[in-house]
């Protein structure tokens, strides 16, 4: 008889394992094991931060590429990118697939070939990559608004390197373009990621006009079906997002359906107000105040603000 330490503790852990293990298969979500790989939370950081060094060049490298070494360094970026976006992408659409047929319960004969979702994901991946001029010309006008709107700026190199709001909305725009062109799970991972790193909340769903700048942007939320035109300024604390949500006779919560506010060229929206619904409209050119609530639409050129409270002064027991 082995009454060895070592013994007792292979038979704990064992046991153990045995529970967890059955509490999964109990349990049925939440876990991925024996499923096909998701997207990896630290490859799409990765894609990220390759997509910051693309973008900007020469800003976030530790040197800038020489001059005449630019077109070398600048393919040997795509070529890496490219190869990471297709292998996230491809296990983005696999668990896409996987989705769909489960709602079939068709798992077997529903999901297509690895062959077939890797030739998409490439597709994808190509269709995405030559769509970065011009995302990087709506940065560029991202930054003229900040540094025309913010009399602390010094430099449209200080926003590149320093401002919040405008690395939220670079990651935006990245996966906003990456969800039009039917990638699952990747601009979600973007989004959130970026959230973290700022505090500014914008799903890669809501389309984002030029010239859009967020100021502070601390608690920053935009909702999926948000529509905001050019020339908009957003304060910290600002919610652009629903009322509620329809569901169906089951109860089920509708998705698809527009909730959240369209908020027209011009507009300035001022810290912490919330505007909210998928019918309200702010016309063009109009001003929210401070803390407004707002759930119904706004004319054009108008300026809607709270009546001010009073101070009351006292003096101090």
């Amino acid at each position: 008889m082995d009454a060895s330490p070592n013994a007792g503790q292979e038979e704990l852990l064992r046991e153990l394992t045995d529970r967890f293990l059955a509490g999964c298969d109990e349990i049925g979500t939440i876990h991925r094991l024996g499923r096909s790989p998701l997207p990896s939370a630290d490859a799409v950081v990765e894609i990220a931060r390759d997509l910051q060094e693309l973008l900007f060049p020469g800003y976030r490298q530790r040197e800038a590429p020489r001059r005449d070494d630019v077109a070398r360094h600048v393919a040997e970026s795509i070529g890496r990118l490219l190869a990471k976006l297709c292998e996230q992408f491809r296990r983005a659409l696999t668990h896409d697939e996987e989705l769909s047929a489960a709602s079939r319960d068709d798992i077997a004969s529903s999901i297509s070939a690895d062959s077939d979702l890797a030739d998409r994901a490439r597709h994808q991946a190509v269709r995405f990559l030559e769509q970065l001029p011009g995302i990087r010309a709506v940065l560029a006008s991202d930054v003229r608004m900040a540094f025309d709107g913010d009399p602390a700026a010094r430099s449209h190199d200080e926003i590149v390197c320093c401002y919040p709001g405008f690395e939220a909305v670079t990651i935006h725009r990245v996966a906003h373009a990456m969800q039009r062109l039917g990638v699952p799970l990747v601009p979600r991972m973007l989004a959130e990621w970026a959230h973290g790193r700022t505090g500014i909340d914008i799903h890669p769903g809501a389309t984002i006009g030029p010239s859009f700048f967020i100021d502070h942007g601390t608690g920053v939320v935009i909702g999926e079906t948000c529509e905001i035109a050019a020339r908009v300024k957003l304060y910290q604390g600002v919610t652009l997002g629903a009322i509620s949500f329809e569901k169906d006779a089951q109860g089920n919560i509708i998705r698809g359906r527009k909730r959240h506010p369209t908020i027209h060229e011009g507009v300035v929206i001022y810290a912490n107000a919330t505007v909210l619904g998928g019918k309200t409209v702010v016309g063009r050119n109009s001003v929210i105040g401070a803390g407004v609530a707002l759930n119904r639409s706004v004319p054009p050129n108008t300026i809607v603000t709270l009546e001010k409270p009073q101070l009351r002064f006292r003096e101090a027991a």
